[in-house]
């Protein structure tokens, strides 16, 4: 039995009074990211049959459809495990919190991550575990020689832009005689990622190490066995300063795994892209832009990994 586009079920009906429909897509978008919240705990079944109001708006916009008495989540919200559909919830969280600052004039253009407030910084951050895991378990296996450099003792991997060090805690817990060093260029940021490890209180959490430093000015050679960048946080700007510099901090044959943006499908997606990427004081690179910035750095093998459907793709190349 297929899943049905969202299309065969709700049309955008902007004839009349336009805000309405993008209000109740708002509306539809509120109940799928306390769907997943909630599935995080508890089995997806009992989830939809527990709040039929809220399971009817995601019924009515296509996300959910019947199959008698049983009803079937769309597949791209079927996440294999609770900490995968929480850190998914968490994405889109953030990204609604992000939307209705705009809407209330709060943080101009360019304002950054500086001026999101906590709640959203610990949201984008914990939503970044999931590519962690990603990462751990989809990537690394997969990239020649890289499993067994962290399967060595002494073995390390540079986290860029740590935020609340929740994809460090992540890499840390998926590669135990690994040491992770996370970068930050925000001091308050780093302050939450201490209470957050503190928090963890695991031996994992004791092997990240965090410094307060700009990923620009990062000075070490041949130091790390893999390194994690995540693209659209950077200024097309700080991006082109910072990755000759990674590129040296990696030890020879080893990797650089770049979170990226998928290729946008539609104008509206494209649009919304880019004023996010400039909202946020970041850039509008996408997977195929990256890789081909890669390779004209010298790196080789490069490969790209999706994620989940409209989630990152993750972007890796080797240092020859």
């Amino acid at each position: 039995m297929s899943v049905p586009t969202p299309s065969s079920v709700f049309s955008l009906d902007l004839s009349d009074d336009p805000s309405t429909t993008l209000e109740a897509l708002t509306w539809a978008l509120a109940a799928l990211i306390a769907t997943l919240d909630d599935a995080a705990t508890k089995p997806l079944a009992d989830v939809l049959a527990a709040n039929p109001q809220r399971t009817a708006v995601l019924e009515a916009v296509g996300l959910i459809q019947r199959d008698g008495d049983t009803l079937i989540l769309h597949r791209s919200y079927q996440y294999p495990d609770g900490p995968t559909s929480r850190s998914a919830a968490q994405a889109r969280l953030s990204s609604l919190r992000q939307a209705v600052a705009a809407a209330a004039g709060d943080q101009g253009e360019a304002g950054g991550w500086a001026d999101q407030d906590d709640e959203v910084l610990r949201n984008q951050g914990r939503a970044s575990a999931g590519t962690g895991r990603a990462a751990a378990s989809k990537v690394v296996p997969a990239l020649p020689g890289l499993a067994d450099r962290l399967d060595a003792p002494g073995s390390r991997i540079l986290d860029v832009g740590t935020g609340i060090a929740a994809l460090a805690l992540a890499l840390a817990e998926a590669f135990p005689h690994a040491e992770i060093v996370g970068i930050d260029v925000l001091e308050r940021v780093l302050e939450l990622a201490r209470r957050e490890l503190a928090d963890a209180g695991t031996e994992a959490a004791g092997r990240v190490t965090l410094r307060h430093a700009d990923v620009a000015d990062v000075a070490e050679q041949a130091a790390y066995d893999m390194v994690w960048l995540p693209a659209p946080f950077l200024t097309e700007a700080a991006l082109t300063q910072a990755l000759p510099r990674l590129i040296e901090a990696l030890k020879p044959g080893a990797w650089i795994v770049v979170g990226t943006n998928p290729a946008a499908p539609d104008p509206l997606r494209q649009a919304v892209a880019g004023w996010h990427a400039v909202r946020n004081g970041g850039n509008a690179y996408d997977a195929d832009r990256i890789t081909k910035t890669l390779t004209a750095y010298g790196l080789r093998n490069e490969q790209e990994f999706p994620t989940v459907p409209g989630g990152p793709v993750l972007v890796a190349a080797q240092r020859g």
